[in-house]
């Protein structure tokens, strides 16, 4: 690397090129060539412009029938030349390209020259498009770029034309095609090529290259203008139908995939174009007929095809171009295109189908992720189109579930039901369906489905979920469903569906679950002890038992809390007993996380809140009185927690499981934790104070920013604050915080300033850079780390709700050592990729001179910071976006 850039390299770069040296040699003198010419063109005085671009041709041609990829270095080299002399000192460079390769050139056969001016015009947009020149020129040389197309086209023409052109010269034309239309050549201009290509297609050994050369060509933005040309198009994507249906028939996947790939890059691209000429509707609807064979294309994706998944974007965007017509047109669209999208509707469900048992079992893991992904996709799909196609939708899955389940004759599978009630949930799952007049039917109907198979069962069992909302306006219907969902909870290939499920019934119908409660909390009791399920499901189930019972009376409550707790105070109690192991610790985090989930969501003060609004008045809860439940249960248990952590105090994930109990207390219970805020205040100060946690500072945040204001809860509180605080400041170094006021003490000796600039305190510190001189040395050491941190959190490694800190510190840097930021930015931008790949050399610049010009408006940085964020995480301009 440093050899290519040092300025010897301008000699030895030809020496390295000599016929005698072998190709490796050979290509590294090309090499070092083209980093000269793109990287240190100032270098090169300008009379010597029209010697270098001799040699680079002479060169070119004799490697012409050498090595291919010592050419190829060479042709990048000359394209790079052409760049930075276009258009003033070298206009018409196109044009001479062609002209010098065109001549007779002695002893290179014309086939080898020919190929050697194709590789020259297919790389020079490339280069273009990777080039580092400043943004001024970037638009000159596009724009003569543009203009040199006349002299490429007539030749890229005649050889495609050609009866007699070699397949390999007609390959490289086509990928020449592929490189300039990314110069957005405008589509009218290169719709003789385009015609050609679709030709090309019947060559099996072009047909990958056109393939790629008609979807550049009309995937670019521009090419809409163009609806003339794009109309001529539309019949000869309709002519490769026959070429699609014969590809399917003989599992030629590579080729239905191709022709799949240019229908809907057309489709996709100009649907609203097409739309549009109303007088060819019929054409625009072939189209989408033909984009409609290609989702339904037979056999299993990802198995036996792989195209059906190209389609589905086109739907939504076919779906959002018929929408945005104003309601007169709408119509027009909706009553071609509606029994469109019904048939669309039976050909995704038909796609989303398992294959049988047998196939399923032998296909690989990947390979049921995939299809898992897809039908993921599919889910998406079907949601979108219910906005077109509203109830109706519902009620046409309804009836085929109806007759599917209704059927005397079995000739039905199970994948038909399973892929029915997907097509419901996917729908329900995101759409408010309480005023569909077919759920009551549905949930009639669940029972009668056969459940002899693990995927169909998950899917009733979602489906449910769907439909816990429903269920919580119509409570007459759970005793059809929650006996399904109980019984599934003891099947552990249903866990995460069936604890899901049972979690979002107790979430929504909590007040008209009483009735069922007891027989509720034995089911989960037994699934729990037999240890059905993962450490994550066992979590949810608490969450779900702490909704349901958080509607009962307080002393139903504490007898269903006793009797499911005690075998794990129990557990607890003898694992408190032994000596510290990793074992032992994993089952102690397990029943305390099991804990701390219940506590989660066991919320009486709710019922007051709810039975007022949601409950009709016969359910509403008298007020409860005495302590709240959480609050005696965590009474009772309290001092073998500090058993617990006496033994386990410098284990940071107990302290956290630990902490975590009272910290999702607190949140829930919030002022009706107040029984417990002595006691708590005092085990937490010991905690801390033995061996400082992180844990322990966020819970004591809590307490403190609940409990501060209440007088008789203030000294408690002020008391841990005092002690948390000077814990803190002890390992702060002599407490870094007073710098900021009293400069002076950065000059103590015994201060350690740097451990200070690594705890964080930047801010502060920086601002006395100039006056003090130890901190004008930190900064000079590790100003430069601080501000790759920086840069690497804005490009996307910190949480966005962070930029506004990160953001000070850069206005900091400003402020109070320019100099230094100036080299330091510029440095740390100029990595390639960094502080992330989505963003280009020019962003950069962009964002450091922004940045740099900022030194008093503090306000106008952070918004710069969190513009540039958003273009670093590539969700510049989206939606997601907006709320930032």
């Amino acid at each position: 690397m440093q050899a290519q850039v040092s300025p010897q390299a301008w000699q030895f770069c030809w020496v390295l090129l000599r016929p005698e040296k072998v190709p490796e040699i050979q290509y590294f003198g090309a090499s070092a060539l083209h980093t000269k010419i793109s990287r240190y063109w100032g270098d090169i005085p300008a009379e010597q412009y029209d010697t270098l671009k001799t040699q680079l041709f002479s060169q070119i041609a004799r490697f012409a029938s050498g090595s291919k990829i010592v050419l190829t270095r060479l042709c990048v080299a000359l394209a790079s030349l052409a760049l930075n002399m276009m258009p003033e000192a070298w206009p018409g460079a196109v044009s001479e390209m062609v002209r010098m390769f065109q001549e007779e050139g002695g002893e290179v056969d014309g086939r080898a020259r020919c190929l050697a001016l194709l590789e020259l015009l297919t790389v020079l947009p490339e280069e273009f498009q990777t080039s580092r020149l400043p943004q001024y020129r970037k638009g000159q040389v596009r724009g003569a770029l543009g203009r040199e197309w006349t002299a490429v086209y007539p030749l890229l023409q005649q050889l495609l034309r050609q009866p007699d052109s070699p397949p390999l010269v007609k390959a490289r034309v086509l990928k020449c095609l592929s490189s300039w239309v990314l110069l957005d050549v405008p589509l009218n201009e290169s719709e003789g090529l385009v015609e050609a290509s679709f030709t090309a297609l019947a060559d099996p050994e072009l047909f990958d290259t056109a393939v790629e050369a008609i979807v550049n060509t009309i995937s670019q933005p521009d090419s809409q203008r163009y609806v003339n040309t794009l109309l001529k198009l539309v019949p000869q994507v309709l002519q490769l139908q026959e070429q699609l249906r014969d590809a399917v028939q003989n599992g030629d996947m590579e080729t239905s995939h191709g022709i799949c790939r240019i229908a809907v890059s057309l489709g996709e691209n100009h649907s609203r174009a097409l739309l549009e000429q109303v007088e060819h509707w019929q054409s625009f609807l072939a189209l989408v007929n033909m984009i409609m064979f290609c989702t339904g294309i037979p056999g299993h994706y990802p198995v036996n095809e792989t195209t059906s998944s190209l389609t589905l974007t086109f739907w939504y965007t076919l779906q959002d171009d018929i929408m945005s017509f104003e309601a007169e047109k709408q119509a027009v669209y909706l009553q071609v295109y509606r029994p469109v999208y019904f048939q669309l509707v039976d050909v995704l469900l038909h796609k989303a189908q398992f294959p049988s048992d047998e196939e399923y079992a032998s296909w690989s893991s990947d390979e049921k992720e995939q299809f898992r992904i897809y039908r993921v996709d599919i889910s998406d799909t079907l949601m979108y189109v219910y906005e077109m196609l509203g109830a109706e939708l519902l009620s046409n899955l309804y009836d085929k579930l109806g007759r599917l389940l209704t059927n005397t004759e079995p000739t039905t599978t199970w994948q038909h039901t399973e892929a029915l009630l997907y097509g419901f949930q996917s729908i329900a799952e995101t759409i408010d369906v309480n005023y569909s007049d077919v759920i009551p039917g549905l949930i009639g109907l669940i029972p009668r489905i056969n459940i002899n198979n693990v995927q169909l069962a998950d899917t009733v069992m979602f489906t449910i979920g769907a439909l816990a909302e429903w269920l919580a306006d119509h409570p007459v219907m759970l005793s059809s469903v929650l006996p399904l969902v109980l019984q599934a909870l003891g099947n552990p290939d249903l866990s995460v569906s069936s604890v899901s499920t049972l979690k979002k019934i107790c979430r929504e119908c909590k007040y008209d679950l009483p009735p069922y409660a007891n027989n509720i909390v034995a089911v989960s009791q037994e699934v729990l002890i037999k240890q059905i399920h993962k450490t994550s499901q066992c979590m949810w189930l608490m969450q779900a038992l702490g909704f349901l019972l958080s509607a009962l009376p307080v002393e139903e409550i504490l007898r269903n809390l006793h009797s499911l707790i005690t075998p794990y105070i129990q557990q607890l109690e003898k694992l408190a007993g032994e000596t510290p192991n990793p074992s032992n610790k994993l089952a102690i985090i397990h029943i305390l996380g099991l804990l701390s989930n219940l506590f989660t969501t066991l919320d009486i003060t709710k019922q007051e809140e709810e039975s007022g609004e949601n409950a009709p008045p016969i359910k509403s809860v008298p007020p409860q009185t005495g302590p709240n439940p959480v609050v005696v249960v965590l009474q009772q248990v309290f001092a073998l927690i500090q058993t617990v952590l006496s033994k386990w105090l410098n284990d940071s994930q107990v302290v956290e499981a630990v902490c975590a109990i009272f910290e999702k207390s607190v949140k829930t219970l919030l002022h009706d934790f107040a029984p417990m805020v002595s006691q708590l205040s005092e085990m937490l100060g010991q905690m801390y104070s033995t061996i400082p946690q992180a844990s322990a500072l966020d819970l004591t945040r809590q307490m403190v920013h609940i409990f501060a204001s209440e007088t008789n809860h203030f000294p408690p509180i002020k008391a841990l604050f005092e002690l948390v605080t000077s814990v803190t400041l002890t390992i702060f170094q002599q407490g870094s915080h007073v710098l900021c006021s009293l400069p002076d003490l950065f000059l103590s000796e015994s201060l350690d300033v740097k451990a200070v600039f690594h705890c964080g305190k930047c801010t502060e510190l920086i601002a006395h850079c100039a006056d003090v001189p130890p901190v004008g040395q930190v900064l000079q050491e590790d100003g430069k780390l601080l501000l790759l941190a920086v840069l690497e959190a804005i490009g996307g490694q910190s949480s966005r709700s962070l930029m506004d800190q990160f953001a000070e510190v850069l206005f900091c840097l400003n402020k109070h050592c320019f100099a230094l930021l100036t080299v330091w930015l510029k440095e740390a931008l100029r990595s390639p990729g960094f502080p992330s790949s989505r963003v280009s050399d020019e962003q950069k610049d962009t964002f450091s001179q922004q940045v740099l010009r900022e030194r008093v408006n503090k306000r106008r940085v952070k918004d710069i910071v969190k513009e540039f964020t958003l273009v670093c995480r590539g969700l510049h301009g989206t939606e997601y976006a907006a709320d930032y």
